[in-house]
């Protein structure tokens, strides 16, 4: 139902919103087949379709009316808007997609095409996989650190642990590694919100990792007002 929906208050004019477990858009959502590339598109028309989104994970708009949208169950949404210029964005950053920095590529296009200015920018960070939650093996920690993310930033290793699921071991944090991202890309610390709603612990929202990789998936969407 419409009240399943988290809310988030970005501006005067913009809706956006994370669909929780069994929730009802309520309105048509762009969405793409994403592929945990780095891969944008700039929707230009109304009514495009998934299957002609083949391979994208971040979205850009100006167009009034038009909402655009990713598909989460742990990976990490990230929803921007431009107050001046009026341009909206989504972007799907599973840890994959962390690594390649997607966000920065998303952030470039709309300097270049749209002429952002990333200070201008507000930014949230959706529901997705915690800290404490995200147990990873040496290889992803590797991956992070030869892609030049800061490791006591975004790392840590909890030791053995206490044979409980996701205790131990090595611990990679999405959320620092994408407000890191943001933040080099010229985001003021104080535009990036973030819930911190781990969707691994709260049942309210699918994690492909508690429920196996056929669950159901969050729509993270944003939309200009007309």
């Amino acid at each position: 139902m419409f009240q399943n929906l988290l809310h988030y208050p970005f501006a005067p004019g913009i809706e956006a919103f994370t669909t929780r477990r069994d929730s009802v858009l309520p309105y048509p959502v762009i969405q793409g087949h994403q592929v945990h590339g780095t891969e944008v598109a700039i929707i230009s028309r109304p009514g495009i379709t998934r299957e002609e989104l083949e391979g994208y994970d971040a979205f850009i708009t100006d167009l009034p009316g038009v909402a655009i949208g990713v598909r989460t169950a742990d990976c990490v949404p990230i929803l921007l808007y431009d107050p001046r210029n009026r341009v909206i964005a989504a972007i799907h950053s599973g840890w994959k997609g962390t690594v390649q920095k997607v966000a920065a590529k998303t952030i470039g296009i709309l300097e270049t095409r749209f002429k952002t200015a990333p200070e201008d920018l507000l930014a949230v960070i959706g529901p997705s996989i915690g800290p404490e939650s995200f147990q990873v093996g040496e290889e992803v920690v590797t991956c992070f650190k030869d892609a030049g993310f800061p490791l006591p930033l975004v790392w840590s290793f909890h030791g053995t642990g206490d044979g409980s699921p996701m205790s131990g071991g090595h611990h990679i944090d999405l959320w620092q590694a994408n407000r890191w991202i943001l933040q080099e890309c010229g985001l003021r610390d104080e535009n990036i919100r973030n819930p911190e709603i781990d969707t691994y612990t709260d049942p309210s929202f699918y994690s492909a990792r508690r429920e196996g990789i056929a669950c159901g998936r969050n729509i993270n969407a944003i939309k200009i007002w007309e």
